[in-house]
């Protein structure tokens, strides 16, 4: 799980993250939002702040801490140690472990199992075996691209992947390694990444920084500076409010950036059809 997935209509709102699809966070994040999704994946010592709701399984593994409510429409999972600061409310069997903290109580409506589920990385192969079974191959292969390669190529709506010892707030947004981002997202924070690669119509209130490259599609909006050490590349319609310092800079005639742009080997503007290379010695813009 190497690289940060924000599948397609993603929402960071005032107190929750809110998607379509699963989530899976790896070991060791610290999520400061509550989450609404399908369902939910948390490894070991994963913190959550606020509440967890979920229309299908949720799954927590060992020693994680919840800061709200955990709710679900069918079965949950609890593993050793986990503690909740709200109430458990499961509407299916709820399969817990041993030592578990619940300051609020709980409702099950179905089963009580008191025992050790099965370990999140263990079911994440089951998780991928069932989608097979379902005849979900493509579905499959966008999954496994998204949790073992180091470039993503597609961007698929199966889950948001947040990898081991990522940091999720209202400030920021910090990845181990590379990003992808899907359509139609509202993000918030600066966004801290070996690479990023965003899709068509989000909107970012935040800077981003990162290693290497950093590719926006289309009519995108950010709030804020973008700052790499390799390339830049910015599609149609797509608007910078702040600055731009990268190694070189590709952005579309149509894409405006209300501040500086500096790049030490170069700018180029794509026109439709065409390259217009500035002169080397404009690699100073004020647009």
């Amino acid at each position: 799980m190497k690289t940060f997935v924000i599948p397609d209509n993603t929402k960071m709102e005032e107190r929750n993250i809110v998607l379509d699809g699963d989530i899976i966070i790896g070991n060791h994040s610290d999520v400061r939002y509550g989450l609404i999704a399908n369902s939910a994946i948390l490894g070991e010592r994963v913190e959550v702040s606020g509440d967890i709701k979920a229309i299908s399984d949720i799954r927590i593994d060992i020693w994680s801490h919840i800061g709200g409510t955990v709710k679900t429409k069918e079965n949950a999972y609890i593993g050793e140690f986990v503690s909740i600061d709200g109430k458990l409310v499961v509407k299916g069997d709820l399969d817990i472990g041993n030592d578990v903290k619940i300051k609020g109580g709980f409702e099950a409506k179905g089963w009580i199992v008191v025992r050790n589920p099965v370990p999140v990385i263990a079911y994440l192969f089951l998780y991928l075996t069932e989608l097979l079974r379902m005849g979900k191959d493509e579905e499959v292969e966008k999954a496994l691209n998204e949790l073992f390669d180091e470039e993503v190529e597609t961007i698929g709506n199966v889950a948001m992947i947040i990898p081991n010892g990522s940091k999720i707030s209202m400030d920021s947004i910090r990845v181990p390694s590379n990003a992808v981002v899907g359509n139609d997202c509202r993000l918030v924070g600066n966004i801290r990444a070996t690479s990023l690669d965003m899709a068509n119509g989000t909107t970012l209130y935040g800077s981003i920084r990162t290693m290497n490259t950093v590719n926006l599609g289309e009519n995108n909006i950010i709030h804020g500076n973008i700052v790499s050490r390799g390339e830049v590349y910015i599609d149609k319609g797509t608007h910078v409010l702040g600055e731009i310092n990268a190694s070189s800079i590709r952005i579309h005639e149509t894409a405006r950036v209300d501040g500086v742009m500096r790049a030490s080997g170069g700018i180029v503007f794509e026109r439709e059809g065409e390259d217009v290379l500035t002169d080397n010695e404009l690699m100073t813009l004020d647009i």
